[in-house]
């Protein structure tokens, strides 16, 4: 086998987990979708000689939508950049057209730190559902395609997936990436599995808790996920709980299923008393 397509999750847990002892002699490229890759699988895969290319899209794309290239020149930037650029769900394919809109329904600026919802359009995408007029009108719009995923793009074009709109995390009125921090805990060498859900919260609306999936559990291993998150991220994105599972739900596709998590932890309880007292940034 030379070339094939994995979905993050897979790709991570029967491949690119330093770990596991595969040989990928034969194998030439990874085709990575279906969710956000954390940049430690990329980096993964060219340790083992593999060549990663990012990927996005929908089957109402047929399917492809962004390709995660570098541009001409970009290989020569140093190695923090680079894998940071290739991470990202990349430039949108020629022949497509996507704007980004906020909750305020305006489109965002090019700079990397704003985000919104994707919208595409094309000859390709499809402009409804069969027989399926409530969906129609609540994903379709002067044939725009409202894809649900909440996304940003830096300057030079490069999209990057925040959440689905479904699942980013609202606490104090603002947004947690769940897909950030799912990243950032994939980063431990001890996590085999990690998800981010929002649980009801009575004064935040909602607070994130991670569940993971431990190759070695131990009793100083949430301590240590919880301080890995607090070193690139603000207090109010830090989850207020870790809680150890057997494996996370999956769908028929292989991505995590949060729903199931949601219905099962939606006890405001779990998480009681362990929120910040600021799970929200504080107002000028």
């Amino acid at each position: 086998m030379t070339y094939c397509s994995l979905t993050s999750q897979r790709a991570y847990r029967r491949v690119a987990k330093p770990s596991n002892e595969v040989d990928l002699s034969s194998l030439e490229q990874v085709i990575i979708g279906g969710s956000a890759a954390p940049e430690s699988v990329v980096r993964r895969f060219d340790e083992l000689g593999v060549d990663v290319l990012h990927a996005w899209g929908m089957t109402e794309m047929s399917p492809i939508g962004s390709v995660a290239r570098l541009k001409n020149g970009m290989d020569e930037w140093d190695d923090t950049d680079r894998y940071a650029k290739r991470a990202k769900q990349g430039l949108m394919v020629p022949g497509l057209e996507f704007k980004v809109i906020d909750e305020d329904d305006d489109e965002i600026d090019w700079d990397g730190e704003e985000f919104g919802e994707l919208w595409v359009r094309g000859p390709w995408v499809t402009t409804e559902y069969f027989e399926r007029p409530e969906a129609n009108a609540e994903d379709f719009e002067d044939g725009w395609l409202k894809t649900g995923d909440v996304v940003s793009v830096d300057p030079d074009g490069y999209i990057e997936i925040v959440d689905r709109a479904k699942d980013v995390i609202k606490s104090g009125g603002e947004w947690i990436s769940s897909v950030e921090l799912e990243n950032a805990l994939m980063a431990h060498d001890d996590v085999s599995e990690a998800t981010v859900v929002g649980v009801p919260h009575e004064k935040w609306q909602e607070r994130p808790v991670a569940f993971v999936v431990a190759g070695e559990e131990r009793d100083s291993l949430k301590d240590e996920l919880i301080d890995l998150v607090a070193e690139d991220y603000p207090k109010w994105w830090v989850p207020d709980d870790v809680l150890f599972i057997d494996e996370v739900p999956k769908t028929a596709t292989g991505k995590f299923s949060k729903k199931d998590l949601r219905e099962e932890y939606s006890d405001e309880s779990l998480i009681a008393g362990k929120a910040p007292e600021e799970a929200a940034p504080e107002s000028d």
